[in-house]
Formats: structure tokens, sequence, C-alpha cells
């Protein structure tokens, strides 16, 4: 099997107005960074909008998309999940649609995995442009729960916006829980994996 260089996957739910910008945004970033040696994987998880039509009509274009179309909506993380189990790229690129983790910040992010030798580059936020003091509140409080009840250690400020190596990846792939939490799973599957800084839109 030849791997692509990268696969860039992207959990979509009702996304279709910004899904022709995601499109190019992420497509630009992936070709600075390996050239045409990438796939970017869009899993439609059973939107009520319009994303699957636009979905389908990007691939017929563009044949380095993968558009995955689920039965129903199953929740963010068994999307991601889904998408995670199809890629087959050497590093994995994990971003939202909604485009508030640039995917600018990529050719970045693989700079500091080759520098550090890691497996996993976890994006941390430094600032959210708009969060009200509510919401750092509520969040800090998440994880300080969350520190709590697990002993793995899972960095504050992170989402799911990561660079992953392979075979970080198909360890993560070979967990056999049902209910998932992606970024406490990687986190506990260990390797060398780095926090990478940076202000989220």
């Amino acid at each position: 099997m030849i791997r692509p260089a990268l696969s860039v996957v992207i959990p979509c739910y009702n996304e279709a107005a910004c899904l022709d910008v995601l499109h190019s945004r992420v497509s630009a970033a992936a070709r600075a960074a390996v050239g045409d040696d990438y796939e970017i994987l869009f899993i439609n998880d059973g939107s009520k909008d319009d994303s699957w039509p636009v979905m389908q009509r990007l691939a017929v274009t563009d044949p380095r998309l993968v558009v995955i179309n689920l039965s129903r909506n199953h929740g963010h993380q068994l999307a991601l999940t889904a998408g995670l189990d199809l890629c087959s790229g050497a590093q994995i690129l994990i971003i939202d649609a909604d485009l508030q983790d640039p995917p600018e910040l990529l050719g970045d992010m693989r700079a500091a995995m080759t520098e550090s030798q890691a497996d996993v580059i976890y994006a941390v936020r430094r600032t959210r442009e708009g969060e009200t003091l509510f919401k750092k509140a509520t969040a800090a409080a998440f994880y300080r729960l969350l520190d709590r009840v697990t002993d793995t250690a899972i960095p504050l400020d992170t989402g799911d916006f990561r660079l992953m190596s392979r075979r970080a990846l198909d360890a993560f792939l070979a967990m056999p829980e049902q209910a998932r939490f992606i970024r406490g799973m990687v986190a506990w599957v260990g390797f060398k994996q780095v926090p990478f800084p940076y202000d989220r839109a």
C-alpha cells in the first residue's frame, strides 16, 4: 500500500455554508506542506442541511477529497473515528470544519513534529476571540473534574486539533472503547506528545 504523506480528517455537521472555503483553505495548506501527496476526508455526520450534496460536488472536481456519508448523526467523536479508521496517511491532521482552528498552521505543526521527534503535536489554545468569562470558567471546571476522574493527564485548553504519526493513530485505533473521548484516548496511548500554542479564531 502506498501511503500519502498526509491525511486531513474533518467531521462535518450542518457545515454546507463553509465547505467550499474549508476545502480551499485545507487544500492550500496541504499542498504547501506536502505538495500533491495528501488526502482530505470529509465525514458527513447526518447533516440536515446541504452538506452532503456540497461534499459530492467538491469530490467530483478533487480526486484527493474522500467524502463519507454516515447513515445518521452519530456525534462528533464517532464521526471523527470513522474518518480516522479510513484514512491512510503517514501523518494525520485532525481539524474541525468551522475553521476556528486555522489549517494554515499545518506547516508549523509538521515542523514541530520533525524538530521534537514527537508522535503527537496537540494544539493548545492561547486565546479565543469573543470567549466569555463564563465559558472560560466552565471549561476550567470541566478540565479540573476530568483530572480527578482519570489517571491520564489531559492537557488544558485543547480540543481535537492535532497532528499525529501513523503509529500513534494505529495505537489509538487498536483501542476497543465504544464511548469515545478522542483527546483523552490519544493522551492515554503514550508516545512523545508536544504542545503547540496557537490563537483560536
